[in-house]
């Protein structure tokens, strides 16, 4: 399964998963902190739509990002949750391609592959606010080690990143003790800092933006 292949599995699972998920909880008016009685105070989660790429032929494809993420966050109150987020991924292109520049065409045909690939891995720490029954809003800020290594995953030098990102989407709580939950959403994220980036590499950054808009997710969690 092709990197592409999986970007539009993606795309159309979370689609897929949004609508089907908002139909079955519309009816519910249990608001973020109301567990049915009970109070959680923490919660772990992860972007299911990380799992396509352990479906590819190989973990070490070409177009494999090879992403691990997780979210571990507290509960202050009905409204208020904070949190830690570890993350770590590898890039075989600028991530600053947008989806109206083309970006599932150059997936396709690697015009824009780097001379290797980039690891960056990071702890992180994350605010998010409930507004309306499940509409919320996170902000994330994520500090970022780089490791850029050749075709041959020879080690070329290290970086520092700071990865910020944005996100809009809907807590869904089920289960007989609204223990588990989904959260479709969107996000927009920018870097700033992106430092010690070899020429060869950077060359190619330097044709993109340092932020993407619009990627759809959806969080796959457990509140305990």
């Amino acid at each position: 399964m092709s990197y592409l292949n999986t970007l539009k599995m993606k795309t159309l699972l979370t689609f897929f998963l949004t609508i089907v998920t908002v139909s079955a909880f519309s009816q519910s008016n249990l608001q973020a902190g109301e567990n049915n009685g009970v109070d959680y105070k923490y919660r772990v989660s992860f972007p299911g739509i990380t799992v396509p790429q352990f479906f590819t032929k190989s973990w070490d494809d070409r177009t494999n990002t090879q992403h691990i993420e997780i979210h571990v966050k507290r509960n202050l109150d009905s409204k208020n949750i904070v949190g830690l987020k570890f993350a770590t991924w590898r890039l075989f292109q600028p991530m600053g391609i947008l989806w109206w520049d083309g970006l599932l065409d150059k997936v396709d045909s690697g015009t824009e592959f780097y001379p290797g690939h980039m690891r960056e891995t990071g702890i992180g720490i994350s605010y998010q606010r409930m507004f309306w029954k499940g509409l919320f809003a996170t902000v994330e800020v994520l500090p970022q080690f780089k490791t850029y290594l050749d075709e041959d995953n020879n080690k070329l030098g290290n970086g520092f990143k700071l990865y910020n990102s944005l996100h809009l989407g809907y807590h869904l709580a089920f289960g007989k003790k609204k223990r588990f939950f989904v959260e479709p959403q969107v996000h927009s994220q920018v870097w700033l800092f992106d430092t010690n980036t070899p020429d060869e590499f950077k060359a190619l950054d330097n044709e993109w933006k340092n932020y993407f808009l619009f990627e759809p997710n959806l969080y796959i969690g457990v509140n305990f």
